[in-house]
């Protein structure tokens, strides 16, 4: 069967996993924007994957990739929460490939599955950094993992 097959017959199933698990992770701005808003994002999420694998183009997902990046970054969304709707839906869906297709076709479902999934959350990160480069933001604050390299003084010899 190919995979977007399998992934549009499993649609429902997908997008309740998808949404529960991101439920059980308590995310802030997806638990007080409510189930409506966090169950049609995944599902236009889920259907610009599948459409990005049918026709081979990532250019839809691209935009819509930099576009959500920067309406949450605006909307005060940190980047982890947006990343953990791309990859509770990712986790669903590879579930979904992982327990119907047959070994001989795995390894390229999972290919074309994490490729495209990868590219969005690549985007999303990208933008995210993008904007945070012009204001600062606590979550992309990467100095504690460089503090004390002063008093680390030079090695001995």
């Amino acid at each position: 069967m190919k995979l977007q097959t399998l992934l549009r017959e499993s649609e429902e199933s997908i997008l309740d996993e998808a949404f529960s698990d991101l439920q059980r992770s308590h995310v802030h701005h997806y638990e007080k924007a409510g189930e409506t808003f966090t169950r049609e994002r995944l599902a236009n999420l889920f259907d610009l994957v599948v459409t990005a694998i049918e026709s081979r183009s990532l250019t839809s997902l691209s935009a819509y990739a930099d576009r959500i990046a920067a309406e949450r970054f605006d909307a005060g969304f940190d980047i982890s929460e947006v990343q953990m709707a791309f990859n509770s839906l990712e986790e669903a869906m590879w579930r979904r490939v992982v327990a119907a297709e047959p070994p001989s076709e795995l390894a390229e479902a999972i290919g074309l599955l994490s490729t495209v999934l990868g590219f969005g959350k690549d985007t999303v990160a990208r933008k995210y950094v993008s904007l945070a480069s012009q204001k600062h933001v606590p979550s992309l604050d990467l100095t504690a993992l460089f503090a004390g390299t002063e008093a680390a003084g030079t090695p001995s010899e």
